[in-house]
Order: structure tokens, then C-alpha cells, then sequence
């Protein structure tokens, strides 16, 4: 699938360090372990229904960081990223509103596209939608069958069995076992299994904590004829399967949201497990949540914030990623208007800053700025104090370069060359 344009990034002098990240499965912050110069990201995408609010905005700006500082340290990055572009709440929106899911997805779709572009977003190697990989996961679910890791649940309302994931047997058969990412006890997992897409309540199941593979076909819904029935991917197989084909294992991060750690990521990492023989990443690393006026930011509560009416209204989406990154990625922060009128005001104050670099020659050497961002980012990408650096920078009246302005869109993702 057709992802968005690769925005220009600099190479700076020098070379930057590994960065080293929070590991949502052990607690502690460690650098990532590349191999060879290389590594590989995979990162939940959306379901495209309600594209692209600034929640949506802090994950894809957090591990666009993270790339930054890899190619900054020279290594070669492998990025993986879905669509989830059919899901029930896809369907729900669509059937809600009388558009087509197809249709909604589509539009969705291409707008989180256009906010990705506007935002300087460096787009993943392999952008896949869950309907282009269909085949693949049900090859996948007809494996774990007949490896013992899945079995079949009748269902009333289809004439094609459900299946499901047993998790006892991957803990027994795998190195994997329930909360060895998320660290979570079985009454958060069972809490956070209802509302989280899964239904530990369903008659049939071996555990309630199984998530569901394949959803034998309903009435009403797409389906996709395979050798295991007609039906439709479950939610966590198909991130699986799709880092499966794109990044070779074990994945150096795997990327979301927090509200992804348990059931998604968790039994993401299990199914790679079983399918593999092996660990499915190296490193978990999770960006907070963004509320709005008291409440998290979300789809259901109807307060979301979106990119692409910040920008139709008018604001600088630099001023956008300027905001967001004024909070840490692991951080739980409010969103506010003087959020945006602050990062304003900073562009303001860092575009006259750049005009007078873009004068001198360009040096040869990284100045004192460059390893404070390099330094700062490398710290867990501290986008704060490395916004902090430059606002220091600029206000010391130290000399300005135009290698300080490539660092700036190298490694923070602001463009200072145009007004």
C-alpha cells in the first residue's frame, strides 16, 4: 500500500549515539541492540475511522524521533506499519454513518496520509493494510492449528467456527507467558481484556484471556473465503503476520500507544512466539495518553483533536509537532490551546533565528547544539530538553550555523528553511 513522501533529512557531521529507550516488559531503560547497523520498528497503526487526532499524532511523532536518532547513529532502519482497515469499530462508524467501509477506510486512510506529511513524518518501509494481507493471516491461524496453538468455537450466529489463541499452551510450549510485557496481574488483564477488544466472557473458550484469530463469517460483515473458513482476521494475528513478512525477528522495538500494552502487544508477542519458535521483539516501548479538557482524548467521548483541521484552520503543523514534543512520549499530558500558541511563538522565534544561519557556510564540525540534541535524544528521545537546548541556544546568542538548522530538522523534524 501506498504510504506518504520521505521529507529531506540532513546528514549532520559526525555521528550520533544509539538511543536508548524505556522497555515497557522490564521496567528499565536500555539502548536498543541493533545488529549489523541495523534494526527494525514496528508500529500499530490506525484504524481509520477518526484520522488523525494529536494522539494519534504523539505515537507516529515519538517513533519518528526514534528513526531520526538511528539514521543520525548510522544505522540502516527497517520500519513496518498496518492499517487496521477492516475491524468492528471500522464497521460500526460505517454502518453509524451509512458510508461504505470500504470507502471510509479509503478516506481515512489518505487523510492520516496528508497529516503525516504535514507533520515531516518519515513514512515506514512497508505500510500494509490488514485487507492486502488477509491470505497471509489465515495461512497463518491453518499453522497454529495444526500446531496445537489454536482450536475452533461454534457460534450461533455463523455456519463457520471461531478461532481462537490458547494462551496456556503457549506459555507451556513457548518462551513467552502472560504478563511478560505488561507486568499486569491477571485481574488488570482480565479488566483490560473486556475493554480492550476481547471477550473473556465467551462460551467455549479455554481461558478467558484467548483472543480470537479468525471470526467465522456473520451476516452483513466482509468476509474472505480460505482453508479455514470464511471469515475475517482477528485483531492482534494480523500485526503479527504482517511484522512477520516485513522485519526480520526479533523485532529490535515494537511501538504503540500505552492503551496497547495489554491484550494488543502482549498477545501480538505471543502469536509471533508460536509461529516462530522464537522472541517476537527485543525491546517494548509505549507513549503515553493525550487527554483533552479533563477527559483522555478519544473516539468515544467525541473530543478529538485532529491535525488536519489545526492545519485547515490555519496553525503551522511545525507548530503542531513543536507542541506535541514539548511533552515526553511516555508522559500522560492535557492538551490546551496555549499548547499551540506557545509552539508559535517558539517557531516564531527559531525561523528568525535560522534566517540569519542560512547565510554563513556551512561547517564541517557539529557545533555545541548538535550534541546537546544528539544527547538529549539519544536519553530515552527527550524531545523536551531538546527543545530546551535549542531555546537556549538561541537565547545565549551563541553563533548561528547552518549545520544548528539541519540538526534541527534532522533529529526534531522542523523544517527552518521557509518562513
Amino acid at each position: 500500500m501506498r504510504s506518504w513522501p520521505r521529507p529531506d533529512v540532513p546528514t549532520l557531521p559526525g555521528s550520533g549515539r544509539l538511543p536508548a529507550l524505556h522497555d515497557t516488559a522490564t521496567g528499565t531503560r536500555r539502548e536498543t541492540r541493533v545488529v549489523d547497523q541495523a534494526a527494525s520498528l514496528y508500529v500499530c497503526g490506525i484504524t481509520p475511522y477518526d484520522a488523525t487526532h494529536l494522539g494519534h499524532a504523539a505515537t507516529y511523532l515519538a517513533f519518528d524521533t526514534l528513526v531520526r536518532v538511528w539514521i543520525d547513529a548510522g544505522v540502516d532502519v527497517t520500519y513496518a506499519q498496518n492499517t487496521t482497515d477492516v475491524d468492528d469499530p471500522l464497521l460500526e462508524r460505517a454502518a453509524a454513518t451509512g458510508v461504505d467501509w470500504r470507502d471510509l477506510a479509503a478516506s481515512q486512510t489518505e487523510l492520516f496520509r496528508d497529516d503525516m506529511t504535514h507533520l515531516g513524518v518519515i513514512p515506514p518501509t512497508h505500510y500494509v493494510a490488514v485487507t492486502d494481507v488477509v491470505t497471509d493471516v489465515a495461512r497463518a491461524v491453518a499453522r497454529l492449528l495444526d500446531s496445537g496453538f489454536a482450536y475452533r468455537v461454534p457460534t450461533a450466529d455463523s455456519d463457520v467456527d471461531d478461532v481462537y489463541f490458547d494462551v496456556r499452551v503457549a506459555e507451556r510450549d513457548t518462551s513467552w507467558h502472560l504478563g511478560l510485557e505488561s507486568r499486569l496481574d491477571a485481574d488488570a488483564m482480565m479488566r483490560f481484556s473486556a475493554e480492550r477488544g476481547g471477550d473473556p466472557g465467551r462460551p467455549g473458550k479455554h481461558d478467558p484471556l484467548d483472543p480470537l484469530l479468525w471470526r467465522g463469517r456473520r451476516a452483513d460483515e466482509p468476509s474472505w473465503d480460505s482453508p479455514i473458513g470464511a471469515g475475517r482476521p482477528g485483531w492482534h494475528i494480523e500485526c503479527t503476520v504482517i511484522a512477520e513478512q516485513a522485519l526480520t525477528g526479533p523485532i529490535t522495538v515494537n511501538g504503540g500507544g500505552s492503551d496497547l500494552v495489554f491484550p494488543h502487544h502482549e498477545m501480538s508477542a505471543a502469536h509471533g512466539a508460536a509461529l516462530s519458535g522464537e522472541t517476537y521483539a527485543d525491546l517494548y516501548a509505549h507513549t503515553g495518553m493525550v487527554a483533552y479538557e479533563g477527559e483522555k482524548m478519544s473516539k468515544s467521548l467525541g473530543n478529538l483533536v485532529k491535525v488536519s483541521e489545526l492545519v485547515a484552520a490555519g496553525h503551522d503543523a511545525r507548530a503542531v509537532r513543536l507542541a506535541v514534543a514539548a511533552h515526553h512520549y511516555r508522559s500522560d499530558w492535557e492538551w490546551f490551546a496555549a499548547d499551540l500558541e506557545r509552539a508559535e511563538a517558539r517557531l516564531g522565534t527559531w525561523l528568525a533565528w535560522a534566517a540569519s544561519a542560512a547565510r554563513s557556510e556551512r561547517e564541517e564540525a557539529p557545533s555545541g547544539l548538535v550534541a546537546r540534541l544528539r544527547g538529549a535524544l539519544s536519553d530515552d528521545l527527550d524531545t523536551p530538553t531538546a527543545i530546551a537546548a535549542v531555546d537556549a541556544w538561541i537565547t545565549s546568542g551563541a553563533a548561528s550555523s547552518s549545520v544548528d538548522v539541519d540538526a534541527v530538522r534532522a533529529l526534531l523534524g522542523v523544517d527552518l528553511r521557509r518562513a
